[in-house]
């Protein structure tokens, strides 16, 4: 068996270490090899001029290439993030995550006032999915749900069964199941 990967996450300048710290928080719930690094400064390139954005495609290939074997990083910003999107060039979106990946980005720019770090949390655990190999899940409550241009975390309440047993194959140490 491979040995579990470490989740770094790395704050962006522009986050509250408060919610870095709540984000953490619940990702050592359902993943205990976590670790928070020193925030850095958004890689140049990733800034879309025209949108006033940064690109989450250009974020994670900036990750990516710091991220040695056995970690995956999940950069973490309050800034608006987008990706190409079908025809739309700039969509503007929550989290990016490739599937399988090394690194991952959620924003909580677009998330709403009130229980914003659960929702943060939830849009950074999605993504973390994404980068172990999971697709969007059909179930309602599951974590790795399609958002679908919405924000339906408040429904969200865990991963299902099916997902969290791919992620316990992958070396993931939940609580319950």
């Amino acid at each position: 068996m491979k040995p579990a990967i470490t989740i770094l996450i790395q704050p962006f300048r522009d986050i509250h270490p408060e919610q870095v710290e709540k984000v953490a928080e619940g990702i050592k719930k359902v993943y205990p090899k976590v670790k928070i690094l020193d925030a850095v400064d958004f890689p140049e390139n990733a800034y879309y001029k025209p949108r006033n954005r940064y690109r989450a495609d250009s974020i994670i290939k900036f990750l990516s290439e710091r991220t040695k074997e056995e970690y995956v990083t999940i950069g973490l910003t309050s800034k608006d993030i987008s990706a190409a999107k079908g025809k739309v060039k700039d969509y503007g979106i929550m989290g990016l995550g490739y599937r399988p990946g090394k690194a991952c980005v959620a924003s909580q720019f677009r998330l709403s006032k009130e229980n914003t770090g659960e929702q943060f949390f939830k849009i950074a655990i999605h993504e973390l999915g994404h980068t172990q190999g999971l697709p969007h899940c059909p179930e309602k409550m599951c974590f790795m749900r399609n958002a679908e241009g919405k924000n339906p975390t408040n429904e969200e309440t865990d991963f299902c069964t099916k997902c969290k047993t791919f992620l316990i194959n992958k070396n993931w140490k939940f609580s319950s199941i």
